[in-house]
């Protein structure tokens, strides 16, 4: 499977240590890494659908080495995080990453720099929308953020077609095996080193009792509550899109149209050429490379 190995080095999971936090409606896991530094933001990484915290496993030790603390945590019905949530949309989200926030800034609050991958990317943003004096900034990597619409474009883009074929099925009957078939397709060109160990994790966890029905009601949750917040954001925001991302059939396009509907100034896209819809495990140098100067440039504002 792993025909165009990347040398990405991997993080073991046995290194990690999960934290659970107690919220409204069920339980959420986490892991931190790194001391907190003075001025320095905590940066909490949200995963997208179908995955769990080590979709970061390439990103965040280059954040942590960079002297940030960070806290990857498990999306409700993901990961080692509690299913059988009332509901799984981006609102919903936004809310455990904000009781997550002020659990770990209690005793010392500080700076904050939300991080989110796909559905997750909606989630930030209302995040952002619903606490501007606790989110200073966001980055969404190829987020779903904005009502999404078919047209020409998409109609006549092979690469859209095959994706959101596998993605319906998925939706549609809770197979694994198309979720599988998906992420092959996301990942055009170079794969991460662990590729074969990772997916079966991910179908692992799928097949766990209630995972793939978390799944299923994300797929149900429009992006239509992120995008009416767009607007109300008002902290710097970065949107990273891969080049190749098959979930549009223009991602660039999609890309632009998030920063246009942000209040003038606040938002800025990067392209990493030749990655899908995982930027942050495909290319996670390159991506780290976008994320860590916008990161600086939050704390030299903040000084």
């Amino acid at each position: 499977m792993n025909e165009h190995p990347s040398h990405e080095p991997v993080t073991p999971r046995a290194d990690a240590v999960t934290h659970v936090l107690a919220v409204d409606g069920g339980t959420l896991a986490y892991e931190v890494s790194g001391p907190a530094a003075a001025g320095r933001p905590l940066v909490v990484l949200a995963h997208g659908m179908g995955d769990d915290r080590r979709a970061y496993r390439f990103l965040a030790p280059r954040l942590v080495a960079a002297g940030y603390r960070v806290a990857s945590v498990d999306l409700r019905g993901a990961g080692e995080s509690s299913t059988g949530w009332a509901s799984y949309s981006r609102t919903d989200i936004a809310g455990d990453l904000l009781a997550l926030v002020a659990h770990l800034t209690a005793d010392a609050p500080v700076p904050v720099v939300l991080v989110g991958h796909s559905i997750a990317g909606g989630a930030v943003t209302v995040a952002a929308a619903d606490a501007p004096d606790v989110v200073t900034a966001v980055v969404e990597l190829a987020p779903f953020t904005r009502k999404q619409s078919i047209g020409l474009r998409e109609v006549s883009s092979r690469a859209y077609r095959r994706g959101a074929t596998q993605l319906m099925a998925t939706a549609l009957l809770g197979s694994t095996r198309a979720w599988s078939r998906y992420l092959s397709l996301a990942y055009p060109g170079a794969r991460p080193a662990d590729w074969d160990e990772r997916t079966a994790q991910v179908e692992a966890m799928l097949r766990e009792p209630g995972r793939m029905k978390a799944l299923q009601a994300m797929f149900r949750s429009a992006p239509t509550d992120a995008g009416a917040r767009l607007a109300d954001v008002t902290c710097p925001v970065l949107v990273v899109q891969g080049g190749d991302d098959p979930d549009w059939a223009d991602p660039r396009a999609e890309g632009e149209a998030i920063v246009a509907n942000l209040p003038a100034g606040l938002g800025r896209l990067e392209v990493v050429d030749g990655s899908g819809h995982y930027p942050h495990v495909q290319h996670a140098a390159e991506t780290a490379a976008l994320v860590l100067p916008f990161l600086a440039s939050v704390v030299a504002a903040r000084a």
